[in-house]
């Protein structure tokens, strides 16, 4: 086992036999009854079609929404209790597959109903990779390096970044009409590189915030720089594109300023007129359909958040509440930066000066409030802290179970920033 697999749990319960078949004598031969049936002139063969029930859960027995349960040829996703139920299934192994979390298989001979059976998240271990980066070949395959000296399995590279430039020669045609590509590497050839190293790999998609579009799609404009997060056909560009970055070979699609603008474009672009109701529900209505679309390939969905909102009970003007969006989604990704928080915070004069502090803080307060089968992985700062304040942070991440992704700029890290596979091994 590879030091990126993870133990599967899988459980049955114990629950009353699977059908039994009916035996009735006549005085020429010996008749077996059941649902189908292939007859002889002597015997009847017996094939038995069953319902077959049962649920997903977490390692904490929660449930897991939108994993994918397959028998034989047949498949169905786990509703948000994590329920499932197949008519007539022949018995055979079972098989039940999430992105982002480890698969799962039992063998199923029908004589336990309901079954259960237990998955864990795969706890990934990211940096994020800067699209300058991406296109060069010697400071990647330091990357590569890191990762394989370090816990680090995933990368995440940027393929819409802000401004709405689009880092690769796409073939999303209004990307190319919008005169928004500026290829800066080949994510193809990238992708097939990193899965060499057993790297998990994410890409991020910056949405609303798009100055190209705005300037192409004028009626889509919501002020300044933003697009008006209500509109289909902004989804509709942004769900393209992940489409094609899924389709490309990434397993995990992250959507990034997901969410009404802050600051003084807040001021002047209307949203403030809006229920907090209105703008959480065109970001949740938006992943939602986002979801549907990419479910149909196999990637997982995740947003990077604000990490104020984790810990205030409104949306902070901005549509983003993590219960309405977790539960459109596999990920969520409270950007945690100690750097950007007010002095005061948690009785701290200088946030900045508290990595383990704050960042615990913000993921004890974010996973209370997570959709049931929703993965916390908080991007970390990487930024204006030395080794160790980094390794701080990374340590609170840590104990508590989830995964991480390190933030920084020009994708500068240190391997003195990063646990090894040793010092994170349960």
């Amino acid at each position: 086992m590879t030091r990126r697999s993870l133990i599967l749990l899988v459980a049955l319960a114990a629950c009353a036999p699977g059908p039994v078949a009916e035996t009735t004598s006549t005085s020429s031969a010996t008749t077996t009854t059941t649902t189908t049936t292939t007859t002889t002139t002597t015997t009847t063969t017996t094939v038995p079609q069953l319902t077959l029930s049962g649920q997903v859960i977490g390692p904490k027995e929660e449930p897991v929404a939108r994993a994918r349960v397959t028998v034989g040829e047949q498949s169905v996703e786990t509703g948000v209790d994590g329920s499932f139920t197949m008519e007539t299934v022949s018995p055979a192994p079972i098989s039940v597959a999430k992105a982002g979390w480890v698969g799962a298989e039992v063998a199923w001979d029908g004589s336990a109903m309901p079954l259960v059976v237990a998955m864990e998240p795969a706890v990934i271990r990211g940096l994020r990779v800067w699209g300058e980066i991406a296109g060069d070949d010697e400071v990647f395959d330091g990357l590569l390096a890191l990762a394989d000296q370090t816990s680090v399995n995933a990368l995440v590279f940027d393929t819409k970044q802000e401004g709405g430039i689009v880092l690769y020669e796409t073939g999303v045609a209004e990307a190319v009409e919008m005169g928004a590509v500026v290829p800066s590497y080949d994510p193809a050839a990238r992708i097939a590189q990193a899965k060499e190293h057993g790297i998990y790999l994410v890409t991020r998609i910056v949405v609303f915030e798009d100055a190209i579009r705005v300037a192409a799609r004028p009626e889509e404009k919501l002020a300044g720089r933003w697009l008006d997060p209500r509109l289909e056909s902004v989804w509709d560009y942004n769900i393209e594109l992940a489409l094609e970055a899924c389709r490309l070979g990434f397993d995990e699609i992250q959507f990034d300023y997901v969410r009404f603008p802050a600051g003084r474009t807040a001021e002047v672009s209307g949203q403030r007129s809006l229920s907090q109701d209105e703008r959480v529900g065109a970001i949740a209505d938006f992943l939602a359909k986002a979801e549907a679309a990419l479910d149909a390939e196999g990637c997982a969905l995740g947003a990077a958040i604000f990490s104020i909102v984790v810990s205030s009970p409104d949306d902070q003007g901005v549509g983003q509440r993590p219960e309405e969006l977790s539960d459109r989604l596999d990920v969520l990704s409270p950007m945690i930066y100690p750097s950007h928080y007010s002095p005061g915070w948690l009785g701290f004069s200088d946030p900045n000066a508290a990595p383990y502090e704050v960042t615990a803080d913000a993921i004890d307060d974010s996973l209370p409030r997570l959709a049931p089968g929703t993965v916390l992985r908080p991007w970390l700062q990487a930024f204006w802290w030395s080794n160790g304040q980094i390794r701080q942070a990374v340590q609170a991440a840590e104990d508590r179970g989830v995964g991480w992704t390190l933030w920084n700029v020009r994708s500068n890290y240190d391997a003195e920033a990063i646990p090894t596979d040793a010092e994170v091994a349960p």
